[in-house]
């Protein structure tokens, strides 16, 4: 995970806090801890602390006026969240700094080495070890730039590295995680990050860094080089389509109750979608030999539902996988097979190493996601963008809505019935708006109930499985309780010992085939004694709490996870939890 942002010819000529605002929009990807560093009269100063990135400037004051700097936000990896372990991090003889978003798998074997060369290491960090093992080759070649590349040869693992000298010169280097440079034309100030929404306020155009690539910055100008070979490589530049996005809670107690409210506008956003790629993209997946759907964490669950509706709607084989655990259908994937691959940031780390196996097998690869510049994007032969506005929580909500949406819409239009996909869709927009907007009292009440509900037990079936699955996923973020999903069926098999008196249990239901299934589910656990809320268009006389959801039909999965994140929410807030940044976890997964 983590955050790396830079900036060079800052125009306030206070690079810290340009960078403190970058740092901002960067948080969800982790905040542990975070670093500023800028350069001025031949020397780098730098600040480092533990927790959130500071909401005032005052600590960004104890820096120098600087026209350029580095600075990066942290999720834990390897080292102890404290200040000294926080980036960026300091060479021997503070030359240079240093910042990282990856993990080093090699790290102890040349820490070993390292030290054995009576290197010293102060930080728990596999990031030092990058610093040393830098040092290390200038004692081969005085030259900072090859050293940055023979060193990052050396590195196993996804890792994306960012240095700065105290002459000012600035050096990157992309192997797996997300690397992007953004360029204001007009005031001729360059920025380096993990993401384009970090910089958009700043930039207009673009440069998207791939793999294998080294940045080289000096004076303001940028080139790039293959690291492996050290040629110089050309770059194309592109224009940014989200500069005009805001990040803000627009009147919303959190970014998560704002998100969660957005759910008919990013519906309607794929809506506006030119259906001709669509088109494209239902030709290939009935020409497939076989279809994939593949994602981790909640995007997995999109994945999932995605391959539901395939089956369901489309009468396509459709499988899904977990990210990172896919590794036995390697053998099995062939040049004639689809990958549908939905993602929020685009840059999930286990994903994108499956889809790299994909893509050197010759099979396709459709992607749908929310981050412009994406690795998954860039791999992709059919290219969908969520366009659902950034979403900022780390718990992703609109994201998931827009992914199932969109597996929706994919398989409707498969089976050759766009008008009917997209009339159920514009009707399901104005349903989640309406539910929106009368239904916050009951749920609040349900909240206070589950309050100290040590578990949480959810069943679903058929549209909903997925559904409940998401409703846990969301919980167990929010609330750090225990929540756990069962398939309704499967529930006799081996939860029913978990039923016990007043253990509550969520029943998610719609007016479809298995609703009998459902409720044959619900008398059993009821008869156990447990506490059970209903979810569902209509009452039944087994239910102790009910929340009343408009009856959507084909839709009505993608309507019924709204209570569900909302439920998450209300509980999470009665507890006193960080709604918006909660403990131990990021949302752009860029490690394995």
């Amino acid at each position: 995970m983590c955050g790396i942002f830079a900036v060079i010819n800052d125009k306030s000529n206070n690079a810290g806090q340009t960078i403190r605002q970058g740092l901002k929009r960067l948080e969800y990807r982790g905040y542990d801890s975070w670093g500023i560093a800028v350069q001025s009269d031949n020397k780098i100063d730098l600040i480092k602390y533990v927790g959130e990135v500071d909401k005032t400037a005052d600590n960004i004051k104890k820096l120098p006026k600087s026209i350029v700097g580095i600075g990066h936000t942290r999720w834990a990896t390897t080292g102890a969240v404290t200040k000294i372990n926080a980036h960026p991090h300091y060479s021997t003889d503070r030359s240079f700094v240093l910042a990282q978003n990856g993990i080093v798998e090699n790290y102890e074997e040349l820490k070993k080495d390292l030290t054995q060369k009576k290197y010293r290491f102060v930080t728990q960090t596999d990031t030092e070890v990058i610093t040393r093992l830098i040092e290390e080759e200038l004692t081969k070649n005085n030259d900072l730039f090859s050293a940055v590349r023979q060193a990052f040869l050396q590195l196993k693992g996804r890792n994306t590295i960012i240095i700065l000298t105290k002459t000012g010169q600035v050096i990157a280097a992309r192997n797996g995680s997300p690397l992007v440079i953004g360029l204001n034309p007009e005031s001729n100030e360059i920025f380096i990050s993990s993401d384009v929404l970090s910089f958009a306020p700043f930039a207009d155009k673009m440069i998207i860094i791939d793999n294998n690539q080294l940045v080289n910055c000096i004076n303001g100008k940028i080139k790039i080089f293959d690291i492996r070979s050290g040629q110089e490589n050309k770059y194309g530049i592109e224009n940014i389509d989200i500069k005009n996005d805001r990040v803000d809670k627009q009147g919303y107690a959190h970014f998560m109750l704002k998100e969660i409210n957005e759910a008919p506008y990013v519906i309607n956003q794929l809506l506006k979608q030119d259906i001709g790629a669509y088109n494209e993209l239902a030709a290939a997946i009935k020409k497939a030999r076989s279809v994939y759907t593949i994602g981790s964490g909640t995007a997995g669950v999109a994945a999932a539902q995605t391959a539901f509706y395939l089956r369901e709607y489309a009468g396509i084989n459709a499988i899904y996988l977990v990210g990172a655990d896919a590794r036995e259908y390697y053998e099995l994937i062939d040049k004639d097979d689809l990958f549908l691959a939905p993602s929020q940031s685009g840059e999930t780390a286990d994903v994108l190493e499956v889809l790299e196996v994909v893509k050197k097998k010759g099979a396709k690869i459709a992607s749908f996601v929310n981050m412009s510049g994406s690795m998954m994007t860039r791999l992709s032969d059919y290219k969908f963008m969520a366009q659902s506005g950034p979403e900022i929580c780390v718990l992703s909500t609109k994201v998931f809505d827009a992914q199932i949406a969109w597996g929706y819409l994919v398989a409707k239009i498969t089976a050759g019935k766009t008008r009917e996909a997209k009339e159920n869709l514009r009707n399901l927009s104005v349903q989640i708006g309406n539910y929106l907007g009368n239904n916050k009292t009951k749920i609040q009440e349900l909240a206070k109930y589950l309050l100290n509900a040590h578990d949480i037990f959810l069943l679903g079936k058929y549209q909903n499985f997925q559904i409940v699955r998401e409703g846990m996923i969301k919980l167990v973020e929010a609330t750090y309780k225990h929540a756990h999903a069962i398939p309704a069926g499967d529930l006799k098999h081996y939860a029913i010992t978990l039923m016990e008196p007043g253990v509550p249990v969520i029943v998610v239901s719609s007016n479809d085939k298995v609703k009998s299934d459902i409720l044959n589910t619900v008398y059993e656990v009821k008869a156990r004694g447990a506490r059970v809320i209903g979810i569902s268009p209509e009452f039944d006389e087994s239910f102790d709490f009910h929340l009343e959801v408009p009856d959507s039909g084909e839709t009505s999965a993608i309507l019924n996870i709204i209570p569900l994140q909302l439920l998450a929410y209300y509980i999470a807030l009665m507890l006193g939890n960080n709604i918006d940044k909660p403990r131990n976890i990021a949302k752009s997964v860029t490690v394995k």
